[in-house]
Parts: C-alpha cells; structure tokens; sequence
C-alpha cells in the first residue's frame, strides 16, 4: 500500500508538471506556424528527442524489453533494424528535409510532398492527409487504451477511466499550444524515459550479481539456464525460416526512412543546418544508449525472475524497478513508460491536425490549393509565393483565423480518437495500429526517398506508390501472410517497385518554373 501511495504521488506530481510546462510552451505560439511546427526554429536539441521520445513510444520501454526477456538474443535485430533506421534517417534525410521545408515554407509533411510535387499537389494533399488522418484516429485511440492499462497495472483503475484521464492529461496543453508545446513537453519525456534505461540496466547487473534466491545471477547465465533458443540469434530457426526471422527483425529498419510523418515533422522544424548536425549526434546518441539499455533490462528481468516468471512480458521493466529500487525511486523509473505513450500520443494528435487542417479544411475554405516557394534559395531570386496560402496571408488578419481553426481540429480529433477508444473493440484498434508501421511508414518512406533522391520521380508516381502500398498492406495482413513474412519488409519492397515503374512511365515535369504558382 505503501508501495502504490509513493508511485500515485510521482505519477500524479510529474503530470501536473507536463501539464503546467506545455501550457507554458503554448504562451509562445503566436500565429498558425508556430502553433503546426514550432515556426522551423527548433533548436537540434529539442527536435533531437522530441523525435526519440515520438518514435518510441511504449516501444522502448515495455514493448522492447519484454520481447527480449521472452525471446532472449534474437531480438537483436529487431533492435539492429531499428538502430540502423534511426541513424540513417538522421545522418542522410534530417538535413534535406529541413532544407526543403524552408525552401517551400510548408507547415505540414504532406503539405511538403503536395509542394514537391504541385503538378498532382491537389490530389496528393487529399490522399495522402485522409490516409494519415484515418489510420491515425486509431493510432491516437490506441495510446488512450495503452494509458488506460497501464494505470490499471499500476494502480488498479478501471481502464476506460483511465483512459480518460490519459486524454485530459494530453488534450489540454496539446490544443493550447499545438507542436511547440508538444515538442518540449517531449524533452521532459526523453530525459525521464533515457534516464530510465541507463540506470536500470547498470544498477541490474550489479544486483543480480549478489542477489540471493533469483533464476541466475548474471545475464549470460540467465540466457544459458533459460534454454529454448533464447542463446540462439535466430530463435532456434536455421536454414530459409533463420533469415525469415532476421529479416523480419531487420524490416523495423524501412519504416524510419522519412515515412513516419510524426517523426519527419520534426526534422522540417529544425531552425538550420548547424542545429541539424547538432540534432543528429543527439539523436543518434540517445538511441544507441536507449536500445542497448532496452535489451539489457529485458535480460535482467530474465535473471531475476525466469522465463515465464512474469504474467505479460511486456511489464518487465516496471517489475524489474519494483525489485531493485526502494518505492519512491522505482516509480520515478517507472513514469518512463507512461512519458512514452503520452510523447507519442501529443504527437499523433497535432500531426494529424496539421495534416488535416493544412491540407483539406484551410484550402477549401480559402478556395485555393496553391504552395509557396522560396525562391531566394535559389541563385539571384527573390522571395515569391502565391495568394490565397501564401505568406502574406500567414502574417495578415487571417492568422488568427487560421490559429483558431487549426485549434478546433486539434479538439475535435481528439474528440474523435477518444470516442474510437471507447465505443470499438479494442482488438479492431490494434488491428488497425497494425497497419501503420507497415502501410504508412513503409509506403511513405519510398514516396520520401524518391522525392529527394530521384528528379524523374512525379506526382503521378507517388499517387500510384500511396495506393499500391496501402492497399497491399491491407490485404497482405488481412489475409494472414503478415504471419509469414511481415508486411514492413514486404510492403516497402512493393510500394518501391510501383514507385519505380510509375517513375519510369509517368515523367516528372521540369522543376524550373516556380512550383509555388502552379495550383
């Protein structure tokens, strides 16, 4: 009792504060960019892990460390892929997206494809923000559920309260504030959730060492002892089933490559190339400690308590704190995993705002689908742009306007994305979860990769990569072979190849005239 009456006084104490900060960040925001994304002028450190915290999730936290304290070494390429995806996205594509937000001064990632593509840019801004919008209603719905299990776990709460009191936690300094208070809220979260994962892990393996009465006394002795593959990199599979397991760990690696609009956003709003340098060799940092910390807690969770010693694997970590900290301390640890559902949740929530307010609502309010350029990015211009969206109207009284609209979305999907969670079946949400590392982060990052890196890549071409990935996506998991080889590495290799055929019989036209004024 005494236990959970420390733990409910940290979990509520560090809400408040996440409350009263974002609240305080939403003070800055004065117009539409600012309040969509932060006005591109983050610092690398905030965009750095704000980005981490995002990407994350639960994942880090729960979902990581319990798969490896239920599956052993094989979960080193899951971890692997990840990684890898991460440093690459950060050392290749951070720079050259933020380089081309500022040159189309866009406050939204489809806004930027639309932009880079304006010959289709109508119909690229429809179907790319409805698909990001639809399966991100779930997406925000099923962190509302994960906050709802989580604070039953802990302190008995009927989940459908206390998924309630994860959105009234996150809806607030969200619609006050939008990105920036989302950004820096996502600091706190970083800091507690890298904090989480490199004290835990170190002060693990000293105690196990010395720790009576517990399955093994050392990481190796505990993989040893627990036998079934957990020693074996490919889960005991050999032959074409061990490089189906690889590859299946490895695929998380595809999603990273600029298709994950939440995480991509960040990028966009990184004030210069310099705190981009300086946002990568954070970023990249934070995720090498966070992965091999992850890894290690599940191990130690193995150490100290078996293999099918715990009820669901995926609360090892909070078992592990319980074990090693006094009360106090361990629920300082533990508010880690709740930082990581409500970082990702905020994330969500504005993403899909912008997309749908950015990209639908203002342009058929304004009556006019136009983009901006900045044409002093290139030699001897000067900066234009179109009416209608243009940066005049930014600055002018419609900023207001547009700040307010921008404001009721953000309310109103919330609104939606919590009705979701209570009134379907949480098993359909998840479901439809399922779908967006794959359909959205595999389909997005061949639309990303090719956009920068291949001039002959059309609008046309990505309208074509969007359907072919989404709706692969969808059939291949609805019919189970989702369970044979995964759809993150199979829909990104399909959403590639009608990328590339597309490229090839759909031109790209040429990128001299201002694309800014071609509706």
């Amino acid at each position: 009792m005494e236990c959970q009456a420390q733990l409910l006084a940290v979990v509520a104490g560090y809400f408040l504060l996440l409350i009263a900060w974002g609240i305080y960040q939403g003070r800055k925001v004065k117009n539409d960019a600012d309040y969509l994304i932060a006005g591109r002028n983050l610092p690398g450190w905030a965009a750095a892990l704000s980005e981490r915290a995002t990407g994350e999730s639960s994942w880090a936290l729960l979902g990581l460390p319990g798969a490896a304290y239920a599956t052993g070494l094989v979960e080193i390429w899951t971890a692997i892929g990840c990684v890898a995806g991460i440093i690459t996205a950060w050392a290749a594509i951070a720079w050259r997206l933020r380089d081309e937000a500022e040159k189309y001064r866009v406050n939204s990632f489809i806004e930027y494809i639309s932009c880079r593509h304006s010959e289709s840019g109508r119909w690229l801004r429809v179907a790319g923000s409805a698909t990001i919008v639809f399966f991100f209603f779930f997406y925000v719905g099923a962190q509302f559920l994960g906050g709802g299990k989580t604070l039953h776990a802990m302190f008995g709460i009927a989940p459908k309260f206390g998924l309630l009191i994860t959105a009234l936690i996150i809806v607030p300094y969200t619609v006050y504030g939008g990105f920036r208070s989302v950004v820096y809220t996502d600091v706190i979260q970083a800091i507690v959730m890298i904090t989480t994962l490199i004290v835990g892990p170190i002060v693990g393996v000293i105690a196990i060492m010395h720790m009576p009465g517990i399955f093994a006394n050392s990481i190796p002795e505990a993989l040893s002892r627990a036998g079934g593959g957990y020693l074996s990199l490919t889960g005991a599979s050999g032959g074409f089933a061990a490089g189906i397991v690889i590859a299946g760990g490895f695929s998380w690696f595809f999603g990273y490559l600029g298709g994950q609009p939440q995480l991509s956003v960040r990028f966009m709003a990184i004030r210069d190339p310099g705190q981009a340098r300086k946002g990568r060799n954070i970023g990249i940092a934070w995720t090498l400690i966070a992965y091999i910390g992850a890894l290690s807690i599940g191990w130690i969770g193995l150490a100290l308590f078996g293999p099918g010693g715990l009820k669901d694997p995926e609360y090892v970590m909070p078992a592990v704190m319980l074990k090693l900290f006094p009360p106090a301390i361990a629920a300082v640890l533990i508010t880690g995993a709740i930082a990581a559902m409500i970082s990702t949740a905020d994330s969500l929530l504005i993403l899909s705002a912008g997309e749908l307010s950015e990209n639908i609502i203002k342009p058929l309010l304004n009556r006019n689908w136009s983009c901006r350029v900045d044409s002093s990015r290139r030699a001897g211009g000067a900066t234009s742009g179109c009416a209608g969206t243009g940066a005049k109207n930014r600055d002018s009284g419609r900023g207001g306007r547009d700040l307010a609209l921008s404001r009721l979305v953000t309310g109103a999907l919330a609104a939606v994305a919590l009705a979701l969670a209570y009134l379907f079946p949480s098993t359909l949400i998840y479901t439809m979860v399922s779908y967006v590392w794959a359909g959205i982060g595999g389909t997005f990052s061949v639309v990303i990769l090719l956009t920068l890196f291949w001039k002959r890549y059309s609008g046309k071409a990505a309208l074509v990569t969007i359907a072919a990935g989404m709706f692969f996506t969808i059939a291949w998991i609805a019919t189970g072979m989702d369970r044979v080889v995964t759809a993150r590495l199979m829909t990104f290799l399909v959403a590639g190849a009608s990328a590339l055929v597309a490229g090839m019989i759909f031109r790209a036209p040429a990128r001299d005239i201002d694309p800014g004024c071609r509706g």
